[in-house]
């Protein structure tokens, strides 16, 4: 008995003994992962601040390609460097698989705009929601500018998203820039009493009444291009995804899932 009870007591020891040893490799894997890119990052923004003063690095992290790190140019292009930083390339980066091409670099914009969502805030949005008895299923988000002919069109499409499950949040996007007369239309519509019928009014061409108040357009057109909106309308999914254009109801609930 003393002897199988010593035997189990052992092999404890050992069991707890390799898990310590395992985590305190992982550790230092990651301490020592962590040096690495601090200091890669440190002497890549010196020789890039040489060559281009606005070239501010907001993130460095691990490729997807062995021997490279992506380094996220704040608002501006993601890079991908050789760790040595004598070397980097701007485009598309995409692996093969056993049967399909994976689009790395999209994987990637999708997750930072996925961060900048969660910091979103849907009271400064406007938002058609489905009614009763339909329950919400998705939500899109919609970068969008009253004066767009394909934002109309799929304003007119917005009953029949609703009524699929789909929830339609929108996001000013006045596309000849701040302080034009789109961005004065569709801040009338912010500033509105009653947003949703102004929005609409706006997007079916009826004049409305052109009025100011404090407003998220301006921050709300800046967090665009950050996300890499360039044209309206332009559809976020809640993966991060971004859709640029107008994309029939249907069509947008099958990729949806719905």
């Amino acid at each position: 008995m003393v002897s199988s009870l010593f035997k189990s007591f052992s092999q404890t020891i050992k069991l707890a003994s390799a898990v310590l040893l395992i985590s305190t490799v992982a550790h230092t894997a990651v301490a020592d992962n962590a040096q690495e890119v601090s200091a890669f990052k440190k002497s890549f923004s010196a020789k890039l601040l040489k060559v281009n003063p606005q070239f501010h690095i907001a993130t460095v992290e691990e490729a997807g390609m062995p021997g490279f790190y992506q380094v996220q140019i704040d608002n501006g292009p993601l890079l991908y460097a050789t760790k040595n930083g004598d070397y980097f390339f701007t485009g598309t980066l995409y692996q093969l698989t056993a049967n399909q091409m994976v689009n790395l670099t999209d994987q990637t914009a999708a997750k930072q705009r996925q961060a900048l969502m969660a910091e979103l805030n849907p009271a400064e949005m406007i938002i058609f929601k489905p009614t009763a008895p339909v329950k919400t299923k998705r939500v899109i988000t919609v970068f969008t500018d009253v004066d767009c002919y394909y934002c109309q069109k799929l304003h007119k499409e917005v009953p029949e998203l609703n009524a699929r499950g789909i929830e339609v949040r929108y996001m000013a996007f006045p596309r000849a820039g701040l302080g034009s007369q789109s961005y004065k239309k569709i801040a009338s519509a912010w500033c509105s009493k009653t947003p949703q019928e102004t929005m609409t009014k706006l997007k079916n061409k009826e004049a409305v009444e052109i009025i100011s108040c404090d407003n998220p357009v301006a921050k709300q057109y800046k967090l665009g291009k950050k996300m890499g909106v360039s044209g309206t309308p332009a559809i976020l999914l809640e993966d991060g995804t971004l859709i640029p254009g107008y994309r029939p109801a249907a069509d947008l609930a099958k990729q949806l899932g719905i």
